[in-house]
């Protein structure tokens, strides 16, 4: 089994996070639903600079000082590996939002929306994004899926 080193963040307005709607790759695990932007870390990169890298390829931001969250693992997500997934949010960022990302449709999404669920994502996104949101200390957490449902989670706030 693989073990995957990834990063995700939320780009935050106060009300807002830019998020993604999965509908441009083929065989995408993550398709038809709204996730995080952020992706694999290249080899020698730091998360820090792992999602810059991403938040640039697919939003066209350049993030300035992304403020580490939390670090989730999903073990045996997709079937042949285990994610280690660093948690970013921002506030602080300049450029243009890209018109046409390469992994789908850029949306600011209201917390509020997030918060009452109206939104097709993973069960367990909805679980931190909530500790985002209510801006919770740092944490440390695993989310263990089958078939694509939540089975079980853990945390531990720092």
């Amino acid at each position: 089994m693989n073990n995957i080193l990834a990063t995700m963040c939320y780009i935050d307005t106060g009300s807002h996070y830019l998020m993604l709607k999965r509908n441009k790759k083929d065989n995408d695990i993550h398709e038809g639903l709204t996730i995080s932007v952020g992706g694999k870390m290249e080899g020698g990169e730091s998360p820090q600079e792992g999602i810059i890298r991403e938040v640039k390829e697919e939003t066209g931001l350049d993030l300035k000082n992304p403020k580490l969250r939390g670090i989730i693992s999903f073990p045996n997500f997709d079937g042949k590996s285990n994610w280690y997934t660093y948690v970013f949010t921002a506030s602080d960022y300049t450029g243009q939002i890209l018109e046409d990302s390469p992994e789908g449709d850029l949306l600011w999404i209201a917390k509020e929306d997030i918060k009452n669920r109206k939104i097709k994502t993973w069960e367990g996104d909805f679980i931190f994004l909530d500790w985002l949101i209510d801006e919770k200390s740092f944490f440390s957490a695993k989310f263990e899926y089958i078939d694509k449902k939540l089975k079980n989670y853990s945390v531990d706030f720092y």
